[in-house]
């Protein structure tokens, strides 16, 4: 298999500078347009640190993780002739993943998050496993993987291991938008099955990369997601003639909570050209709105800062060395330690999705004062005729239902702990759980998102001939290109997906920042 990688753009991995943002675009990109590799010091150091284990392994004496058993088998010596075979049992009999797969963008991010970390030259890893990794991801083969079966300490095992398992030939992958095996894919991009030495299965699976991969891509989408929910915020206000006075700068200063403080300026932004749709209530008198309008800076500002925290925890994590044993070339010792454990990530996701379960709480609230006509002075659930039409009456169940769903999927998974291995790992920190169920979070607050602009659109075009400002006018027009204007009843999941998708793809956000600029 040939490609041309000429004009692809490059990523050179050295264990120390790579970003969230890369982590999402190396995942999501299109195979061909880009191009990851190792940085010419992490090869320098990857060597150094192998010749370290390859001069205990001639040595003999006793490693764990070299020339030991695993776990509570630690105290296990094994004989050189078999520490080949003792890489390839732990990676098969640690292939004990269950469940769906992990999507494809979180396999290839836990991937490259591997690589950076192994590239730091604290692992002893061959460099061979390593650069068939990142043949992995430049050519598209992606490891199957089942989501459920890791802990969060002792590293992502299981998960891992199917990843590994791949690179030896022996597990199936995602090739082609076909499922195949390994081997036959690894043969057609004409690289070579791994050959593990003393500490490469180990090197490959013990570590944070599926935590930190699921942190990191719900942060990437986090970010996008809660400027749009203030986007939802303000044409909401629109539709029902609420007022902006809530927002001024002035209130938030004396009370300056750093996300409150951007929320207050978004808002400022978003609702700072008077639209037709104000000026005809400007003298209404109305001077307070219920606190899903009036509150929107205090709400949205402090989810804000749940994403600051999980970026400060993820920024060291992408970064760290989370493999055990580690070597210590300088210092002439290997160590054994527990970088490998997810705690930090785990309380951080959690943070998280109770963060973000907050925006589906607080859109449903101001869907609800859309549907009432006593409070926005429109038709009953947004249609003309209700009673012969129900409208939107059942989209605001569906999204009670979600925003619900999410107050239970916010239990903490990090509060639970079961030993293992005869009690020799007796706290682990159950991060795979919190990132599974915080990307689940994600999914329903996207979902809630879109039912809140399915209502806001069809109460802006209830006012017409009024229109709103320019930013959110772009907002009704994407929107309208996708789901037309609601005169009757009609099925209405299918605008729901609709618009879901125009806020996964991020097209909201991009419509409103190319008319006032980027938001905060």
């Amino acid at each position: 298999m040939n490609i041309d990688f000429s004009n692809a753009k490059k990523y050179s991995l050295d264990g120390k500078s790579l970003t969230i943002e890369q982590i999402y675009e190396i995942s999501n990109a299109k195979i061909g347009s880009i191009f990851v590799e190792l940085s010419e010091d992490a090869v320098k150091l990857m060597k150094s640190s192998r010749q370290y284990v390859d001069d205990i392994v001639s040595k003999g004496e006793p490693v764990y993780g070299i020339n030991t058993g695993f776990g509570a088998l630690s105290s296990k010596h094994i004989p050189k002739e078999d520490l080949s075979t003792l890489q390839y049992n732990l990676i098969r009999s640690h292939c004990t993943g269950v469940g769906a797969p992990f999507p494809k963008l979180t396999t290839r991010a836990i991937m490259v998050l591997r690589a950076n970390c192994l590239a730091s030259g604290f692992s002893g890893v061959s460099l061979e496993c390593v650069q068939l990794l990142l043949d992995f991801i430049n050519y598209g083969v992606t490891p199957v993987v089942p989501e459920k079966g890791s802990v969060g300490a002792s590293g992502d095992l299981a998960p891992l291991s199917h990843i590994a398992l791949a690179l030896i030939g022996e597990g199936d992958v995602e090739f082609q938008e076909k499922i195949i095996k390994s081997d036959f894919a690894i043969d057609y991009i004409k690289k070579s099955p791994a050959k593990l030495k003393a500490k490469d299965g180990l090197a490959l699976i013990n570590g944070t990369a599926v935590m930190a991969a699921l942190g990191s891509l719900a942060l990437y989408e986090a970010k996008h997601i809660i400027k749009i929910a203030d986007i939802a915020t303000a044409l909401t206000l629109e539709a029902v003639r609420g007022t902006k006075r809530a927002y001024d700068e002035d209130i938030s200063l004396l009370k300056p909570q750093p996300g409150q403080v951007l929320v207050s300026k978004n808002l400022t932004r978003l609702l700072a050209e008077v639209s037709e749709i104000a000026s005809s209530h400007e003298d209404c008198g109305k001077v307070q709105d219920p606190y899903s309008l009036r509150c929107v800076p205090q709400v949205h500002g402090a989810i804000r800062q749940t994403l600051d925290h999980a970026e400060g925890v993820l920024k060291v994590e992408i970064n760290s060395v989370t493999d055990n044993p580690l070597i210590f070339v300088d210092k002439k010792k290997v160590v054994s330690g527990g970088n490998f454990h997810g705690e930090a990530l785990a309380l951080c996701m959690d943070y998280l999705a109770m963060g973000l379960s907050e925006v589906a709480n607080i859109s449903e609230r101001r869907v609800e004062k859309m549907m009432n006509p006593t409070f926005s002075d429109l038709p009953a659930f947004l249609i003309k005729e209700s009673g012969l039409n129900s409208g939107l009456m059942i989209a605001h169940v569906t999204m009670a239902a979600l925003a619900s769903e999410n107050k239970y999927l916010c239990h903490p998974a990090s509060v639970d702990s079961i030993p293992t291995s005869t009690d020799k790992e007796d706290h682990v920190s159950m991060g795979v759980t919190s990132g599974r169920k915080l990307h689940e979070v994600i999914r329903n607050v996207k979902t809630c998102l879109a039912i809140e602009f399915l209502c806001n659109t069809q109460g802006v075009d209830l006012l017409r001939p009024l229109k709103t400002n320019e930013a959110l006018e772009r907002v009704h027009t994407l929107v309208r290109k996708h789901v037309p204007k609601i005169e009757k009843d009609r099925t209405f999941h299918i605008d729901i997906k609709n618009i879901t998708s125009l806020i996964s793809n991020f097209e909201i956000l991009s419509v409103v920042e190319d008319s006032i600029g980027e938001l905060d």
